[in-house]
C-alpha cells in the first residue's frame, strides 16, 4: 500500500448555511479574456466582498476592478514572486483573511503560477473554492469542428526546439484532441514542428477570442501554415489540434493499418485513403495480404453476398 493510499480523504465543503463568504478562503476567480460583458455577476461580488485580490499584472486588473466599480485591496503574485508572495498570501489566510486569485485573463491555475498557490493552500487545509469564468482553450475548443469528447490540454510547448518535439513526440498517440497556447511570433514555427512530427493533421487556430478581430482558421497544419506565412500572425492564438488515428497509431507500432479490416474494406481505405481506382486499390490490398488479386476480388463478393 502506498503512503497516499493510508490519508484519509478530506472533504471541502465550499459553502456555509449563512451565505457568507468563509474568512480564510482562496478564491479562483475567472475574468474576461476580452470581451468585459463575459464578467460574472458572482466574478464582481467576490472581488468586492474579498480582502485581498491577488493578481498577475496589477496595472492590468486595476482597469478591470476600476471598470466595475471594484475598490479591492491589490497584491501581486506572478511566475517571478510566487514564492515569497505566496508565503505572504498563505499568512494571510491563515489568519483568517479571503483572497481572490486572478490572472490577466480567463482562469487562474491553467498554464498559471496560481496552481502552486492552489495546491500550497489546499496542503495547508484552507479552502479553495472555484469562480467559473471564460477559458480560452475550452472557447477555442467548442468552436473548432473537432471532437469534443475527449480533449487534452498541453498548453505552451518548451520554447527550445529539442524540447518542444520531445513534447510532441510525447502526445505523437493521444487520440483526444490536442489543445495548446501560443504567442503569435511562435506560431509558424510551431505549425511547422507539429507537422513534423505528426503529419497533416487536422487543425483550427483561435485568435483574439471574444475580442473584435476574433478569428478562427480551420484546415490542417499544413493549410494554417500557408494561411499564417500569408497573412501573418497577430493577438494570442489557441491551437486546436486533431488526435492521432487509429491508423497513425497502428503504424506506429508497426502493425500494417488493415490488419483488423475487412478485404472491402481494406480495397475501399485504399480507394479513400490514396485516391486510387478500384483496380489499382484491389491490386495493392491483394499485396499486403499476399494473395492473388482475383482470390481477394472473390472474398469481396462473397463478403457481400454475391
Amino acid at each position: 500500500m502506498t503512503e497516499h493510499a493510508k490519508e484519509e480523504a478530506r472533504v471541502q465543503r465550499s459553502f456555509r448555511e449563512t451565505g457568507r463568504m468563509p474568512a480564510g478562503t482562496l478564491y479562483l476567480v475567472g475574468t474576461p479574456i476580452g470581451n468585459l460583458e463575459d464578467m460574472t455577476y458572482r466574478a464582481i461580488h467576490i472581488l468586492k466582498e474579498a480582502t485581498w485580490i491577488a493578481a498577475e499584472d496589477t496595472r492590468q486588473t486595476r482597469k478591470l476592478l476600476t471598470h466595475f466599480d471594484i475598490p479591492g485591496k491589490l497584491v501581486s503574485y506572478h511566475e517571478h514572486n510566487k514564492q515569497k508572495s505566496g508565503e505572504a498570501l498563505l499568512d494571510k489566510l491563515l489568519a483568517g483573511d479571503s483572497v481572490a486569485l486572478v490572472s490577466d485573463a480567463g482562469l487562474p491555475a491553467i498554464s498559471d503560477p496560481g496552481a502552486d498557490l492552489a495546491a500550497a493552500a489546499i496542503e495547508r487545509g484552507v479552502p479553495v473554492v472555484p469562480v467559473p469564468g471564460p477559458n480560452a482553450a475550452l472557447a477555442a475548443l467548442i468552436a473548432s469542428g473537432l471532437p469534443t469528447d475527449a480533449f487534452t490540454f498541453v498548453g505552451f510547448l518548451p520554447r527550445e526546439k529539442k524540447k518542444a518535439m520531445a513534447e510532441l513526440d510525447k502526445w505523437r498517440r493521444q487520440t483526444s484532441t490536442l489543445l495548446f497556447y501560443e504567442a503569435p511570433h511562435r506560431v509558424e514555427a510551431t505549425l511547422r514542428l507539429m507537422a513534423e512530427a505528426w503529419g497533416d493533421r487536422r487543425c483550427t487556430l483561435a485568435r483574439e477570442l471574444t475580442k473584435r478581430y476574433e478569428e478562427f482558421t480551420r484546415g490542417t497544419l499544413s493549410s494554417c501554415l500557408a494561411h499564417v506565412q500569408a497573412h501573418g500572425t497577430m493577438g494570442e492564438y489557441v491551437l486546436v489540434v486533431e488526435g492521432a488515428s487509429e491508423g497513425e497509431i497502428a503504424a506506429d507500432e508497426g502493425t500494417p493499418w488493415w490488419t483488423e479490416l475487412s478485404p472491402a474494406e481494406h480495397v475501399a481505405g485504399y480507394e479513400m485513403r490514396e485516391g486510387l481506382s478500384r483496380k489499382e486499390a484491389l491490386k495493392r490490398a491483394a499485396a499486403d495480404r499476399q494473395v492473388p488479386k482475383r482470390e481477394l476480388y472473390n472474398a469481396i463478393h462473397q463478403e457481400h453476398g454475391e
